[in-house]
């Protein structure tokens, strides 16, 4: 039996990053899903919808494949940060989490879109900051431009200076795809990593 061919339903390049780390061969798909968060939406429940609906939209276009979905949101207390864009939004970002924790959700699925099964996960990661200064909140801007990033870093670039501690059962959902949950899921599908050849 021919295994199914992988999708990630994703432009991001941090995704891209992170997938080609497995070793396997994948196509990417920009999905076309509305994002807005729903009235009373709670952002756990938000990612997983996202990762999901992401998912299942490149399946049209790919009717028989193993097709990846991951949605990501960055919060203070209840309040998403989403990516902030431009360097006044990101200073703001910062300056509200120095000092704080704040909470990753990042919602995956894992569709195959020929038998419909869909398995859909949440991975949660903590970010506790350092309390810092306006001077190095500018400095770490000017320097990174997280301007792409929900939260305003780059955890795998400089923003590991912005960190007190780090707390999670899988790094890379930081980035935006949890590789751990991804590797069981696809070896639910039949799709042993380690045993694939490169």
């Amino acid at each position: 039996m021919t295994p199914l061919p992988l999708v990630l339903a994703s432009t991001s390049p941090y995704r891209r990053e992170l997938l080609e780390r497995l070793g396997l061969p994948f196509e990417t798909l920009a999905p076309e899903v509305d994002e807005s968060r729903r009235p009373g939406e709670t952002p756990q429940a938000l990612v997983l919808r996202l990762a999901e609906a992401k998912a299942r939209a490149a399946a049209a276009a790919f009717p028989a494949a193993l097709i990846i979905g991951s949605d990501q949101v960055a919060c203070v207390d209840d309040e998403i940060l989403g990516k902030p864009g431009d360097r006044e939004r990101a200073i703001a970002q910062l300056s509200r989490a120095s000092g704080r924790a704040v909470v990753f959700e990042t919602g995956l699925c894992l569709f195959n879109s020929a038998s419909g099964r869909a398995q859909v996960r949440r991975e949660p990661f903590q970010v506790e900051f350092r309390t810092l200064t306006p001077t190095q909140i500018a400095g770490y801007v000017d320097r990174e431009r997280p301007f792409n990033c929900a939260g305003s870093f780059k955890s795998e670039g400089l923003g590991i200076a912005l960190f007190h501690r780090l707390v999670g059962d899988d790094p890379s959902a930081l980035v935006g795809l949890p590789l751990i949950q991804l590797v069981a899921m696809l070896a639910a599908e039949g799709v042993e990593v380690l045993a694939t050849p490169a």
